[in-house]
């Protein structure tokens, strides 16, 4: 339910924020609920990711790619996440989340995510993120660029921790048998 909200509040309090470019940062800030806390008195880490969640539908929404995707029939999904926490977040505090595309490969884009409380970050995430076509389909990133519209910065450099990262962690194709380091 909490999720809910939360969409609903992004959905309906986006237009009263700064538009953002593809390229810009992107912040959303939240204040930690008693639904976030874990036994261990801290936001629990699955509602990070829940938030992460709000923060990319928030800066689609404000860069108008959210409303583009559905015109042509796209969502996005993620594909994988890796996140190191910081610093724990308690209840009640504020905080924001900067959402920012950092490069793509020749299949997905990557997302950093930052949880900052006062300057410091607390966490940090890096999104795979690929988009799904309605009814079947998956779009290259030539085709999400023509929907979304040009890339009009610099053009960023994926850090090779990243694009190591998203080697090491990629599962096989299709319904090929996983490699599995318990046996």
């Amino acid at each position: 339910m909490k999720l809910w909200l939360r969409l609903i509040w992004a959905h309906a309090s986006w237009r009263f924020k700064p538009p953002v470019k593809n390229w810009d940062v992107s912040v959303r800030v939240f204040r930690i609920w008693p639904t976030d806390i874990d036994i261990f008195r801290h936001m629990n880490n699955g509602v990070f990711l829940t938030l992460m969640d709000v923060a990319r539908f928030d800066m689609f929404k404000r860069s108008n790619g959210w409303q583009l995707m559905k015109k042509a029939n796209i969502h996005p999904v993620v594909v994988a996440e890796n996140i190191t926490f910081r610093k724990s977040l308690t209840l009640g505090q504020k905080f924001s989340i900067e959402t920012k595309v950092i490069g793509w490969s020749d299949i997905a884009f990557f997302i950093e995510q930052r949880f900052v409380v006062k300057g410091e970050i607390h966490a940090r995430a890096i999104v795979k993120l690929r988009f799904l076509k309605n009814p079947k389909g998956i779009p290259s990133i030539d085709e999400m660029f023509q929907v979304l519209g040009s890339w009009e910065a610099p053009v960023p450099k994926l850090p090779k921790w990243v694009t190591d990262w998203d080697t090491a962690s990629a599962l096989p194709k299709g319904r090929e048998a996983a490699p599995s380091e318990w046996l």
